[in-house]
């Protein structure tokens, strides 16, 4: 079986979590996952807490799109603004079989128009100022995380490691998924609708 390649796009002010919660999991089945990191270019891209990330590849030369993941973090909300980007961000994850984002990436694929007439979630924290980006979407606030079609969503930071076990057992099946869950001991949550966070949306 080919392995998927996963294309994790960098920028400053990423959020840790939404990133290496993800590829954690996916590495756990590295015969089945390859994971690249896309950055701005060659350097090293700084998360929200200042630690540095090396990419693997710049958006000047990026690995033919497959699964493009899209973190959240601060740095989103100077991206959402980023015209230059936000078209890169439309060609290239649009020619992806699955564009996926975690917390608050899902306001930089609405931005981008990569969610324009589908079902999305956000961080709850933020959801008010995420759901300002993007045309024709029908944003849930009651969610762990939504799939619509090719699109996958997840809530706030941990929520992209569910999402993450969700999508494995989508492509390879429920036991793949519960090797990968096991073996990084971590109890999945298997619900979408699971969301004692929402309450808490409003303003970020």
């Amino acid at each position: 079986m080919a392995k998927r390649c996963v294309s994790v796009i960098l920028f400053e002010g990423f959020q840790l979590l939404d990133v290496f919660g993800p590829v954690d999991l996916l590495g756990a089945a590295p015969e089945l996952f390859e994971v690249r990191f896309v950055g701005p270019d060659g350097s090293p891209v700084a998360s929200s807490p200042g630690i540095q990330v090396s990419v693997t590849d710049s958006r000047d030369t990026p690995p033919e799109p497959d699964i493009v993941l899209v973190p959240g973090g601060r740095g989103t909300r100077s991206l959402v603004q980023d015209s230059l980007f936000l078209a890169w961000l439309a060609s290239y994850a649009g020619r992806a079989s699955l564009i996926t984002s975690v917390c608050t990436g899902s306001a930089v694929l609405a931005a981008a128009g990569l969610l324009d007439g589908c079902r999305a979630t956000s961080n709850k924290r933020a959801f008010d100022w995420v759901t300002t980006h993007g045309e024709n979407i029908e944003w849930v606030r009651q969610a762990r995380w939504v799939e619509d079609r090719n699109r996958w969503t997840s809530s706030g930071v941990a929520a992209g490691m569910d999402m993450t076990a969700a999508l494995i057992r989508h492509l390879h099946g429920a036991e793949v998924a519960e090797e990968v869950a096991n073996y990084l001991e971590l109890e999945v949550h298997t619900d979408p609708t699971w969301d004692p966070f929402a309450r808490g949306a409003g303003p970020a």
